[in-house]
């Protein structure tokens, strides 16, 4: 089972791969939905490609934002490059774009998890829109997991470790709506991460609690899942490399 590892900077792409990780997924400078995140210039992806391949690590590209039809000529021109520098797949929220990109390169195509893929049916749909893996919503049971991974007929891509979105898979709107900085533009500015008032109390009322589920690798190693995906773009180096490590 593949362990993925974030890499929003280059200092973190050198700790995952120091950590041991499998594979590891980054963004460009545009399309990706971490876009405060320090990320990666065109060809800082080519050489963080070319080192990743040399350890025998994979590198998927994230271009998971939802794409305006005027960003349409440069997100080809984006997408043609990544093409060409051998990136391993991309991942992928808008479905006009996985369209796009099925019709017109040969590149591998996962489903981002806020395409809210939860069911067998999702997966199905996604593998037939081109996609040879789902990254499954965050929310689901290890009951609803297996199904999918048993039945969905596409690779599977679990969440293990890191944030949880207060809404569901990621598509939130509170932040697009306080401020105008949209999660699905990669611009979510974590307004459920504050403290709120009810009653009189002041508490992180919408707050998650981070995902630690080491415990539960061997049952998903038993279900075929295919890859556990540690969150964090936005952390530290060490966070990656102690978070890759320890899975």
């Amino acid at each position: 089972m593949e362990v993925l590892a974030p890499a929003g900077s280059k200092d973190s792409l050198k700790a995952a791969l120091s950590g041991g990780a499998d594979a590891v997924y980054l963004s460009g400078k545009m399309f990706g939905a971490r876009r405060f995140a320090p990320n990666f210039s065109e060809s800082e992806i080519k050489g963080a490609i070319q080192a990743a391949h040399d350890r025998g690590v994979k590198v998927y590209v994230t271009v998971n934002t939802l794409v305006k039809q005027s960003e349409l000529p440069h997100a080809f021109s984006y997408l043609d490059t990544l093409s060409s520098i051998e990136a391993d797949a991309v991942i992928v929220q808008d479905r006009g774009l996985m369209r796009m990109i099925k019709d017109n390169f040969p590149l591998a195509i996962h489903a981002s998890t806020q395409m809210g893929v939860h069911s067998v049916e999702d997966a199905q749909w996604v593998r037939d829109m081109g996609a040879e893996r789902a990254i499954l919503a965050r929310e689901l049971s290890l009951p609803e997991i297996e199904s999918i991974a048993r039945e969905g007929g596409t690779g599977t891509e679990v969440f293990i470790h890191g944030a949880l979105c207060y809404c569901f898979s990621g598509q939130c709107l509170f932040s697009s709506l306080l401020g105008g900085r949209s999660g699905s533009r990669g611009m979510c500015a974590q307004p459920c991460r504050k403290r709120y008032s009810q009653a009189g109390e002041t508490s992180f009322a919408l707050s998650t609690a981070d995902l630690f589920c080491a415990d539960s690798i061997p049952e998903l190693m038993r279900m075929g899942v295919d890859a556990i995906k540690i969150e964090g773009r936005l952390r530290s180096p060490a966070y990656v490399y102690l978070a890759a490590k320890a899975y």
